[in-house]
């Protein structure tokens, strides 16, 4: 007697209908918490152009929080929630190099969302996307977590910074997802959508330590402190040992100024010279005495105050009190020769 063998779709529905109620129960929940937002932008010509995206309800006294490039330049705007309540908010603080804003509603709100930890999400993990793509309020797609540690680059102006960690998900995002929610089955926030970066493949700004201080720091003052480390440079003349190891022709490292210039083993050290308040400062110079080009300077004595500079058009300019300052890069040989 055969024994009748269950239609793959009776196999599938157990599954299938945990699916869903999954997916249901993260839209019930998230759908009224993520407003749709709408701003008006100046344009570089001085024209006004409209802006949308998404933004996500996470403190009770209205705070919210969205991408950079949502608001823009903006100062106040829209936000409308799914239960088609508006209210203005204002712009509390942008951070362009980590493409998160914080904005304020000016009236109430519904109640915060969870804010997770992305740095235990799993890749095939379940996520749900909830934002108002091409100004469809409300609207939610379901996928898994597609990859992690991703990097994504960002600019304000000069300034260049790598996203680090960034969430790529499969779940469908479109113009208008930024600024929205992506959750995970329990509801837990734990990326601001961000970026299509093609077909079927998105990115998110995940909630990590990194981005809490972000979002600190724009409530406390309305922008981010970073430190930066910077480095100067000078062209010095190689010691002989060095040069012969190197098989430099002249005595000053490949690729410098002063070598592109002529440099060779006919250099001679530059001699301290004497500065209007009486003390001697070192410099590199080229063999007739005339500072070197190419690369611009700025000494400071240990109390903080600025003295001699030498820029790039090898003149000397003169910022404050001028301090005895030895070049800490002089060569072996010209330490011998003084």
């Amino acid at each position: 007697m055969a024994i009748p063998t269950p239609k793959p779709s009776e196999l599938d529905a157990p599954a299938l209908d945990a699916y869903s109620k999954m997916v249901t129960g993260v839209a019930a929940d998230l759908t009224p918490r993520v407003a749709a937002l709408q701003v008006v932008h100046r344009r570089p010509n001085g024209r006004f152009a409209g802006g949308a995206g998404s933004a996500v309800v996470f403190t009770d006294d209205g705070f919210l929080l969205t991408n950079a490039h949502v608001v823009g330049n903006a100062e106040a705007g829209k936000l409308s929630f799914s239960d088609g309540t508006e209210v203005s908010f204002h712009v509390v603080g942008a951070d362009p190099l980590s493409d998160l804003a914080v904005i304020r509603a000016d009236g109430a709100t519904p109640p915060p969302v969870r804010l997770g930890e992305a740095s235990a999400l799993q890749v095939g993990q379940l996520v749900v996307a909830v934002g108002n793509p091409l100004g469809l309020a409300g609207s939610v797609t379901a996928g898994v977590v597609s990859g992690l540690g991703r990097s994504l680059p960002t600019r304000a102006g000069e300034n260049v910074r790598v996203i680090d960690d960034v969430i790529q998900t499969d779940a469908a995002l479109n113009p208008g997802n930024s600024g929205g929610a992506l959750a995970i089955s329990n509801g837990d926030v734990v990326g601001i959508n961000t970026a299509v970066a093609g077909a079927g493949l998105g990115l998110a700004i995940p909630i990590n330590p990194t981005t809490h201080q972000i979002m600190a720091g724009l409530m406390a003052d309305g922008r981010v402190r970073r430190a930066y480390l910077g480095l100067a440079g000078s062209p010095v003349p190689l010691p002989p040992g060095r040069a012969r190891r190197s098989g430099s022709s002249g005595r000053h490292a490949r690729g410098r100024p002063a070598a592109e210039r002529g440099g060779s083993s006919h250099h001679q050290c530059a001699e301290p010279a004497e500065t209007d308040a009486g003390r001697r400062d070192r410099s590199p110079a080229d063999p007739d005495g005339t500072p070197q080009r190419g690369v611009g300077r700025r000494r400071r004595r240990p109390d903080g105050a600025a003295v001699e500079s030498l820029t790039r058009e090898g003149t000397r300019s003169r910022h404050g009190p001028v301090a005895n300052v030895v070049d800490p890069l002089a060569s072996e040989g010209c330490r011998a020769r003084r």
